[in-house]
């Protein structure tokens, strides 16, 4: 089984980290589908049923159903919807919405855990480079996530980044975790930090890196629901999401998509598929 470190932090085997790939694949999968499926005049409740049908299908557990009480298999966040939205019968997806749809799923006892965020159609200019930005800040901080490095240096790669490309606002209520044979767990990762601060990363941690990043002020407030969190100001926002192993080799995305297997080559990182 695992060790731990301090703060109670699992350590996984490579045996172990095997297993949340097979649960990332079946996030992975899941995802893929719902990026074909999203288009203008589905509701979101239309989505979570493709989400649960497809992780059921793959003999995995959809991670967040009624976690502490949360009623859908996804959280699906339109437009000014950061993350946590509930899905809904009510809620119609239009031509120029942006979605943020956050999956997770239990394989075997290991979770998985991923967010993309998807035009409904065509949007504009603005929310283009905003999930741009919020996706290739992801890509920044999972960079990090190496042996010896820090925790703060990877919110400090989140932070620097979006602060290179303009004005957008890094939403710090909210961040990433580990996680194992829990969803969440040790240690929090924040989205912003000072380099060389925090905790060692060992290998062998998973982590789930999750930048939020708003077209306006990075502030935010929680809906009367008790779950879907909005930009304060009404602003658009993106999200994205996976979960990573730290490895000798480097960072080992274990929510790789088929269409992230360019970017991985690019920056290195091991092939999430080797053997």
């Amino acid at each position: 089984m695992f060790r731990r470190t301090e703060p109670q932090i699992q350590v996984k085997t490579a045996a172990e980290i095997a297993k949340m790939r097979a649960a990332g694949r079946v996030v992975a999968r899941t995802l893929d589908e719902l990026r074909a499926s999203v288009r203008p005049g589905m509701t979101t409740l239309d989505l979570d049923a493709i989400a649960e049908r497809s992780i059921r299908g793959a003999g995995a557990v959809p991670s967040f159903k009624g976690y502490h009480g949360f009623p859908g298999s996804i959280c699906t966040s339109v437009n000014e919807e950061v993350v946590h939205g509930i899905p809904k019968a009510s809620k119609v997806l239009r031509e120029g919405d942006v979605i943020s749809i956050d999956c997770g799923a239990i394989l075997d006892g290991w979770h998985g855990d991923s967010a993309i965020t998807v035009a409904v159609g065509e949007v504009n200019g603005d929310d283009r480079r905003m999930m741009e930005v919020c996706e290739e800040s992801m890509w920044r901080g999972i960079a990090e996530l190496r042996p010896g490095k820090r925790l703060g240096d990877i919110g400090h790669a989140i932070d620097g980044y979006m602060r290179s490309r303009g004005r957008f606002g890094n939403v710090q209520e909210y961040g990433g975790h580990g996680i194992g044979t829990e969803m969440h767990m040790e240690p929090h990762v924040l989205n912003y930090g000072r380099r060389g601060k925090g905790i060692e990363l060992v290998e062998g941690m998973c982590l789930a890196i999750e930048p939020m990043t708003n077209q306006g002020t990075r502030h935010v407030r929680q809906l009367d629901d008790g779950w879907t969190v909005v930009t304060q100001d009404g602003r658009r926002s993106a999200h994205f999401e996976h979960s990573v192993a730290i490895t000798a080799d480097g960072p080992l995305v274990l929510t790789a998509r088929d269409e992230n297997r360019a970017k991985i080559a690019s920056l290195g990182f091991p092939d999430p598929d080797r053997s």
